[in-house]
């Protein structure tokens, strides 16, 4: 025993020190030389790379500083993050091709034109190399990394440098989080001790919450390269399609206890659209990780753990492009130093292996250029060979949804057409003007096809991420899967937001209805401005000035009162507010109507300007959390209070009259006080495993179902993994039949709502006939996968239960509507809940029982 502490302390004792006294040798290739002109990282920052945490200003200054010193480098902004730190993109390659960089340009991106690529000498054209770093922010060993790629290209001296040079354009990306990186390396920063501190407990190694990890609004930028909702990635992405690299690596660290992984991943969770030579080509780049890192003495791992079937992840979007994505998973020392299963894990270490596999990387680039140019050029030139040649979509009340839609595909480089025509398939008709169409003969069918297809059968079980993530039923869009021919109109070039208008004069009342998607920005606006605002709890038409016929207008329109207010500053705002908002207003001239409820009827139910506050802290899915904080703040323009789960107990609720909870852990709430507050009439709004806190408080009516028990009497240890894995929902799709009469549905038209679940929340049927506004249908998967005891549970159950407790109202989601922004369906279901949730009837006693 004696002897074992004894290595253990000469083992800690050598990791301190080297990660105290690590010179540029322990990183970089001796058997170059180096630019004297160009400043090492340390000679500008004044530390070594791993003695601290490279900020993002200091970061942001080398870069631009190498720039400015080299003729191999051109860097430009692409964009800026929320906190309006700079994105940057450093473009690295031979001083020659830099003199002839637009002219490679264009040739490199007609690789992907099946037209204009078979014209094209691969031999004589240059890989692509895309290297991103530490799209998780408190991943850090990446960035750091970062800074030595950039110094090595730029400075290393010698025929194989210039070899390299000359064949490759590297596209460095050295921080794609800067948000989140910053964040994170102020922490670890903050808590460092001059005599590094490795016990795992220590403050170091324990961020705050949220943490680093995610952007500003707590996404995770790495399942946003497809749907694109932050401007993190839309400004990526555009440079991305620009040099339509032929590799892409995602630099990224796992937990302390791992080692290195590169891929290939798992064989059997590979997305089936993946082409097969992709998965040939990543694993041939294997045997060069496996090189470099030998070489250093540092152990590895492949083909197990992670996978490449989201096509929304960095790794696994360019697989579906005519790339090649790699997946690097460095074991993190989440700081400077600390103790790990494998001994003292430095932070200096975890970058030279960063380090290493970008060296390996650019050598199999090198190797495989002309295999990886010929395999982006025939992905490319394959036809389309699935029986649906073209999808038409649209048709929605909601021409913003729509609107949005034709936006993500086109910044995917989908090319979007206008019907020529309107068109009937399977029973609904696509109206020219209101409808689109999207032809999968072109270079991009693949990912059109990954993008809309439905898939329910796989090979494996498991998912690393979500299993579905089907576009049309991300937004609950009309469509059809059309397999004969669709006359196609104008290529839809610019995308003009469809704006609103304000239809007539009036000094009585404006209505609009509740169908846009951008309707609560809207009447948030009018009510904050002092307007007072009605919801109609009944269908009605209403006689229009200057209209020869009736208008209807639907559950869910709201009254503008104009009675009492200045006409022109009225119809000025409303103008505005129909521009920006896709909204248009109607006025009414008369209060008294030819069909159904008047306007003054008891029936226009009193709007009540919502006041949110928001859980936040320790215990709380801080990813939910942040999905509600950007749509309130970056979508509805609503002031929105985030308050800390500890600050509970003395926080004056009285401000609010709705509260959020997300997904999480509760416990620690103070009940008693949130009862008394919604008895007084204050909305909870409780969402997945957050309904089991209501409901085990006797808040909510909401009953969970358990999971079935196990009837097998052993299972094989090593099964445990599959078995236990395969019963969860990752992300699956699944229909809901709604109550369109029901407040929390006001605005939508279709009763059939397709639902994301990622969860383990099955609901009971409740005693309350009103009570579940949305159900699960009898066949509910529409796509990914979900195991069979599973979805027996969720047949016929309620999605959402509402029940009164006093005065108030508390309404139980078993799904999350606001999935990564992107899930732009069901968005109105939350916010309804906001604007709407205190009109909800009363039905019996209503109140949580035992």
């Amino acid at each position: 025993m004696y002897n074992r502490y004894v290595l253990l302390l000469i083992c800690l004792i050598t990791a301190l020190t080297a990660s105290a006294q690590v010179a540029d040798s322990y990183y970089l290739p001796q058997t170059v030389q180096y630019n004297a002109a160009i400043p090492t990282p340390k000679q500008h920052l004044g530390y070594q790379v791993g003695e601290w945490h490279v900020s993002h200003d200091q970061l942001t200054g080398y870069m631009r500083k190498l720039d400015e010193l080299s003729d191999r480098i051109t860097l430009v902004e692409y964009g800026r993050t929320y906190e309006h730190r700079p994105l940057l993109l450093l473009t690295i390659t031979s001083p020659q091709n830099q003199q002839n960089i637009d002219r490679l340009k264009a040739e490199h991106v007609a690789l992907a034109d099946p037209v204009r690529s078979g014209a094209l000498d691969v031999s004589k054209m240059p890989a692509v190399v895309w290297m991103g770093y530490s799209v998780h922010g408190n991943e850090a060993s990446g960035t750091n990394a970062a800074l030595l790629a950039a110094y090595y290209l730029a400075a290393a001296q010698g025929p194989s440098i210039d070899s390299l040079l000359s064949e490759s354009i590297i596209l460095l990306d050295p921080c794609i989080n800067p948000d989140g990186g910053n964040r994170f390396a102020s922490w670890v920063n903050t808590h460092r001790s001059q005599n590094l501190v490795t016990d795992p407990s220590s403050r170091e190694f324990g961020e705050a919450w949220p943490g680093g990890r995610t952007n500003h609004y707590w996404f995770d930028l790495n399942r946003d390269y497809l749907y694109q909702q932050h401007p993190e990635s839309q400004g990526r992405m555009v440079k991305f399609h620009e040099w339509k690299p032929n590799i892409l690596t995602d630099h990224h660290e796992m937990g302390t206890n791992g080692t290195f992984f590169f891929q290939p991943g798992v064989p059997t969770r590979v997305h089936p659209l993946t082409p097969r030579r992709n998965i040939d080509l990543t694993t041939r780049f294997g045997q060069f990780q496996a090189e470099g890192l030998q070489k250093i003495g540092s152990a590895y791992y492949t083909q197990e753990s992670y996978d490449d079937f989201y096509y929304g992840k960095g790794s696994t979007y360019p697989d579906v492009n005519g790339a090649v994505g790699i997946l690097f998973e460095q074991a993190s020392s989440r700081g400077h130093a600390q103790e790990s299963s494998n001994g003292i894990l430095t932070f200096p270490f975890t970058v030279r292996n960063q380090f290493t596999a970008t060296l390996s990387t650019l050598r199999a680039a090198r190797a495989m250029r002309v295999d990886l140019l010929n395999f982006q050029r025939d992905q490319y030139k394959e036809v389309n060979q699935e029986a649906v040649k073209t999808y038409v979509f649209g048709g929605s009340n909601d021409r913003v949804r729509t609107w949005e839609m034709v936006n993500i595909l086109r910044r995917n480089q989908v090319a979007v057409y206008e019907l020529a025509k309107d068109e009937a398939f399977d029973g609904k008709t696509y109206t020219r003007g209101n409808a689109y169409a999207v032809p999968l003969n072109q270079p991009q069918h693949r990912l059109i096809r990954g993008m809309f297809e439905k898939r329910t059968t796989f090979q494996d079980s498991l998912f690393y991420d979500i299993s579905a993530w089907s576009m049309p039923h991300c937004f609950n869009m009309p469509y059809a899967e059309v397999k004969t021919p669709v006359a196609l109109g104008a290529k839809v070039d610019a995308n003009a937001f469809p704006k609103g208008e304000v239809v007539g004069n009036s000094n009585y009342a404006y209505l609009f209805t509740w169908d846009s998607y951008f309707a609560p920005r809207a009447a948030g606006e009018l009510m904050r401005k002092g307007y007072r605002l009605k919801t109609a709890s009944q269908p009605f038409a209403a006689q229009l000035p200057d209209q020869s016929q009736a208008k209807k207008f639907d559950y869910g329109t709201v009254q503008v009162i104009a009675n009492g207010q200045d006409p022109a500053q009225l119809r000025t705002l409303l103008t505005t507010l129909a521009e920006r908002d896709g909204v248009t207003f109607y006025a009414a001239g008369s209060g008294m109507t030819p069909e159904g409820i008047d306007l003054g009827s008891d029936n226009f139910k009193n709007m009540r300007q919502p006041k949110p506050l928001l859980v936040v802290g320790t215990g709380v899915n801080n990813t939910d959390a942040g999905e509600v904080w950007h749509l309130l703040d970056t979508r509805v323009n609503m002031p929105l209070s985030t308050v800390d789960m500890a600050q509970m107990g003395r926080v004056n609720l009285d401000k609010y009259n709705v509260m959020i909870l997300v997904s999480g852990d509760y416990g620690s709430l103070p009940t008693e006080k949130i009862r008394q507050w919604v008895q007084n009439g204050g909305t909870l709004v409780t969402m997945t495993d957050a309904v089991k806190w209501a409901s085990d408080n006797r808040l909510s009516t909401a009953k969970l179902k358990r999971l079935p028990a196990d009837t097998v009497g052993t299972r094989p240890y090593a099964e445990y993994e599959r078995y236990t894995g395969a019963r969860a929902i990752s992300g699956t799709i699944f229909q809901a039949k709604a109550d369109l009469t029901h407040p929390l549905l006001y605005g939508y038209k279709d009763d059939m709502l397709s639902v994301f679940k990622d969860n383990n929340v099955f609901l009971d049927k409740g005693k309350d006939p009103f009570g579940a506004p949305l159900w699960y249908t009898s066949k509910p998967l529409i796509s990914g996968y979900v195991a069979a005891p599973n979805e027996r549970l969720i047949r016929d159950t309620p999605a959402i239960i509402v029940n009164n407790l006093g005065a108030g109202k508390v309404i139980a989601m078993a799904d999350n509507p606001n999935f990564r922004a992107f899930w732009y369906g069901t968005n109105k279901l939350f916010l309804n809940a906001l604007f709407f949730g205190n009109q909800i009837g009363a039905y019996g006693r209503g109140a949580a029982q035992d």
